[in-house]
This record gives structure tokens, sequence and C-alpha cells, in this order.
């Protein structure tokens, strides 16, 4: 069974593609962008499964699924974010995600459903589309926009206004309105301050 797993924190490869290596049926590829791998997708042999994460470069929050399906030649694409809200996930199921998987998940259910996932169904945890939204996201996160969260991310792997803009897609003037009103929200002083706050919160 053929896994790419996609995703711009080197930890979470590591430790995720790691684990995910142990199973003996299991063939684990890596990468770090969404254009690195639709390349992979589109020019190498048929992946069982390819998992990308919402928030990497690249992404800019549904597109990059919708991107990634045009070249998996019909095979299944997930979602996984540490994040993500249940109306993102549901959203990514409607827009052709054949799964959504929270980042938090245990690591022997997170196997259990890459092999559902891989034989062609839906997986979506019941008890995180079930939670309450007070449970599922940290206080800090309901007060910025799901675009000052995705600039806040890139604060805090210490992206300059310049790469944020490239990976949404956006303008850099656009950028720094967002750096500015999250700054004012969570009463930083600066974007290293924001991105201190962000890290100390738990947030990423």
């Amino acid at each position: 069974m053929r896994i790419l797993l996609a995703d711009d924190h080197d930890l979470v490869l590591e430790t995720l593609g790691a684990f995910l290596s142990t199973q003996p049926d299991f063939e684990v590829e890596t990468c770090g962008t969404l254009d690195a791998a639709c390349e992979k997708i589109g020019n190498e042999a048929k992946y069982d499964l390819t998992l990308l994460d919402y928030s990497m470069p690249g992404m800019n929050g549904l597109e990059g699924l919708k991107r990634a399906l045009d070249v998996s030649f019909g095979q299944p694409v997930a979602i996984m974010s540490g994040t993500a809200t249940k109306e993102v996930a549901q959203k990514a199921i409607d827009s052709g995600a054949v799964g959504f998987l929270p980042k938090t998940m245990a690591a022997k259910s997170m196997v259990n459903a890459v092999r559902f996932m891989a034989m062609g169904e839906t997986y979506v945890p019941l008890d995180f589309m079930n939670a309450e939204d007070d449970v599922d996201t940290p206080p800090l996160a309901k007060l910025l926009s799901e675009r000052e969260l995705q600039v806040l991310e890139g604060l805090c792997h210490g992206h300059s206004n310049k790469e944020i803009a490239r990976d949404l897609d956006l303008q850099e003037v656009t950028i720094k309105l967002h750096v500015k009103t999250l700054s004012r929200k969570l009463d930083a002083k600066n974007r290293t301050h924001a991105a201190m706050i962000a890290k100390e919160a738990g947030l990423f």
C-alpha cells in the first residue's frame, strides 16, 4: 500500500511517516509542499492514498485539495490538520476528499483510518464532528478568522510577508493588513510577539 504524506512540519513528517512505515504493508513517501505532492502524484506510480496538510505552503485552503484531486487519477486524497474546524472538514469531504484526520488522533486510530481511506471509503472521526466547537477550538483560535490563522501559522514558521503571500496566493499588502489585524486581536506588540503568543497557546 503506497502512501504519500505531505506536510511542511518536519516533526510531523518524521513522526507520522516513521509510524506508518512500521506497518508491514505500508510504503510511505513524504514531501513538504503542495507543489511537490502534485508532482509526485502526477509523475509517479499511483498512490493508494495521499494525505495533505491543510495549512502547508500552496494549499490556500481547499483550493489545494482540488488541485491535488485533478492530478490524482481518481486515487483517494485526504486532508489532515491540527487547527481546522469541523466545518472545514465537512467542506473537504464535500469537495471530494476521502477523509479528514485531526493531527490529535491516536496513532493506532490513524493507521486504521489510513487503511479505510485507501480502500476508497470516506472517514471522518465521529467524535471530532460531534464535539462542541468550544471543545474543538482553542480559545485563542476563536478570535481569528481562518485566513488570519493561516497567516499566523506562517509567522510561527518565521516566514516573511512575501513568503506568506506566495504560499497563500495573496498580495503582500493583504498579508500586512492581516498581520496588523491579528496582532491587534492578540494584543501583540509585533509579528514575533504574535508568533510567541500562538505557540504558547498551543495553536501550532
